[in-house]
């Protein structure tokens, strides 16, 4: 048993963290996915902060996000970060077929939540990756709608959405709930546009802090 899910099995920790959200103003809303098999986006990540409040929601709530990192930040001291996490490895060396490498993962377990931004950076970008999007429709789970509105100081899930392979018609419902939401930095974030490869899969905020700053 990893780290987090230790952390996430202790009452005590759990009220803790929600104690830390509160006096840091944060509040959390929840919407009930419905299942315990599905694709969880974070929106909008402008800040290495994101991470530290995704982490204390996570354990708060007790919801078992596994993060996505490539294979080489498994080794040596990042690597303990990375299971004590629970992350999960990709191969990118095989880019290709990084869709189908997780959206398998999906069809080994009965109870599995895949966390990825679709950013994939703190730094504005100028469209989504949506490898995030295939994944979910290959594996025939839905999306679930995460945020952090620095504006309001609101955390937590929103609506489940099962994609329908109308990306453009699911990426305007997306387009739709985020709206107004803002990040800790909103000029560096990015607008929700179809990025052109469409095979793509971000790396997580830890994967992407760690890779930046090692």
């Amino acid at each position: 048993m990893s780290l987090i899910e230790q952390l996430q099995g202790r009452p005590r920790v759990r009220k803790l963290a929600r104690r830390l959200l509160q006096w840091a103003g944060w509040r959390i809303e929840m919407q009930d996915p419905g299942t315990d098999r599905y694709v969880v986006i974070g929106y909008p990540h402008t800040s290495n902060w994101d991470f530290l409040v995704t982490l204390l929601f996570m354990i708060a709530e007790g919801v078992p996000i596994r993060l996505l990192g490539k294979a080489s930040l498994f080794r040596g001291p990042v690597g303990v970060l990375m299971r004590a996490l629970n992350a999960i490895p990709v191969d990118r060396s095989k880019r290709n077929n990084l869709v189908d490498q997780v959206a398998d993962l999906f069809a080994e377990h009965e109870s599995l939540i895949i966390g990825i931004s679709p950013e994939g950076t703190r730094k504005r970008s100028p469209r989504w990756r949506t490898g995030f999007y295939y994944i979910a429709l290959k594996a025939q789970v839905p999306i679930v709608l995460a945020f952090l509105d620095y504006g309001n100081k609101v955390c937590g899930f929103g609506p489940a959405i099962m994609p329908t392979g109308d990306i453009e018609a699911d990426f305007e419902r997306i387009r739709e709930f985020y709206a107004g939401v803002k990040g800790k930095h909103p000029h560096q974030q990015g607008e929700i546009v179809l990025h052109p490869r469409r095979d793509t899969v971000s790396p997580t905020p830890v994967a992407e802090f760690i890779s930046e700053n090692s």
